[in-house]
């Protein structure tokens, strides 16, 4: 079984680990609604996309 030969130390532990961080979500507000909802998607509260209705209500698609 491999065994390392020294201990890694933080510094280079976490400049290995620096790619894997979590980027925050790029929410936008619906301009029909005010909900927050991610861009180039339909807002799911209301159903609207680029000022169209796209759904009548909410249960086509739950």
């Amino acid at each position: 079984m491999a065994v390392p030969k020294k201990k890694i130390s933080k510094s280079r532990r976490n400049m290995r680990r620096s790619h894997l961080a979590l980027s925050p979500v790029n929410a936008v507000a619906c301009p029909n609604c005010g909900e927050s909802r991610l861009p180039h998607h339909m807002c799911g509260t209301c159903g609207m996309y680029n000022n169209r209705q796209i759904l009548k209500d909410k249960r086509q698609f739950a």
